[in-house]
């Protein structure tokens, strides 16, 4: 869907690398589909630019596994694989646990009040439908409690998985059926932050990747049926 592709001139980045930036955010939020192909050419004119950048972003987000090339087809986007989701989730998972638990020791109530309002937030964006600010409201909701380990080699490593982890969230939050869990989920981890009940929270942050991993397997089936 190339049509929403939009390039956002940044005065302090290589035009290569605002190329890149570009593209990689149109894959990671499904702008740019698993399965589609990578046209140079069309790029080029779509984004205003010449080949060249377009070669070396295709390049570097091939070495990222967000692009493969199939011989005498060129470059398309990655599939989601259920290895590549459960490699990801199973580490995010672990994370999220242990954020959760220094989050109820550690918020502060300035924190937990911006978690609340986090909350409602997440619940309007899905009253939207729209599949881009239910996301962002998502990571938003959960940015908050990362903030709230005060663990900076915590909060490092979970950014290095963010946008990775992105793509994944970005599949499932696209499904409607899971919107009310979803809110139910925050709910619970909200709550068992504010009793500061580490084992609720950490029980309710695993069952929240866990139903995650199942949902997107389950499309990932789908759409394997589907082709």
């Amino acid at each position: 869907m190339t049509d929403n592709l939009q390039i956002k001139m940044d005065d302090f980045l290589p035009l290569r690398d605002v190329v890149f930036n570009t593209l990689r955010q149109a894959i990671l939020t499904g702008d740019l589909k698993p399965g589609e192909r990578l046209m140079e050419i069309h790029l080029a004119d779509k984004l205003g630019v010449s080949r060249t950048p377009i070669r070396e972003a295709i390049r570097k987000l091939e070495l990222e596994g967000l692009v493969i090339m199939i011989p005498r087809r060129g470059a398309e986007v990655a599939q989601i694989t259920e290895k590549s989701m459960n490699d990801v989730l199973e580490v995010r998972q672990s994370l999220d646990a242990l954020c959760v638990e220094l989050a109820c020791d550690r918020i502060t109530e300035e924190e937990l009040e911006n978690l609340k309002r986090a909350c409602v937030g997440f619940e309007l964006a899905v009253k939207t439908k729209d599949t881009k600010k239910i996301a962002q409201a998502d990571v938003a909701l959960h940015d908050i409690i990362l903030k709230a380990t005060g663990n900076d080699r915590l909060i490092s490593l979970v950014n290095n998985l963010a946008e990775q982890m992105y793509r994944y969230r970005f599949e499932y939050i696209k499904d409607a059926t899971q919107h009310d869990m979803l809110v139910e989920e925050h709910r619970q981890i909200y709550e068992s932050i504010v009793k500061k009940d580490r084992d609720a929270a950490s029980k309710a942050a695993w069952t929240h990747i866990e139903n995650q991993k199942k949902a997107i397997i389950h499309q990932i089936r789908l759409d394997q049926e589907n082709k």
